[in-house]
């Protein structure tokens, strides 16, 4: 499946197709993400797997670097999938997550569902 722009409750979301080329540096997300913004995108969805294991290791930078980037370009992300198994490798990873999902500009969901039930819940 290509990269899909949908509407989810007055809100345009970039679904990333899951099989697309891994995002593992600030120039990776440029080349892949910041074209959404382009396109009208106001949030992209990104599956889990296509962030390299270096954006869950918060140490790296990686993860700072990207979210800077997209919030410079005004885009929300949702990392969408299960990253279960780098929430227990990391200490500092929970926190963001739980963070960021209080937030507005970055969310870690399970599912798309999921994404579109937060966003026909917020204002």
């Amino acid at each position: 499946m290509p990269d899909l722009l949908v509407e989810h409750h007055g809100v345009q979301v970039l679904v990333c197709d899951a099989d697309g080329a891994p995002i593992a540096t600030e120039q990776d997300a440029l080349d892949q993400l910041v074209g959404a913004a382009f396109q009208g995108a106001e949030l992209i969805a990104v599956p889990a797997g296509r962030f390299d294991d270096s954006f869950y290791d918060l140490s790296s930078g990686v993860a700072g670097a990207i979210l800077q980037k997209l919030a410079n370009y005004r885009l929300r992300l949702a990392v969408v999938g299960d990253i279960s198994h780098h929430l227990r490798a990391s200490a500092a990873l929970p926190d963001l997550v739980r963070e960021a999902n209080r937030g507005r500009d970055v969310w870690f969901v399970a599912d798309l569902d999921e994404l579109a039930a937060r966003l026909g819940t917020r204002p």
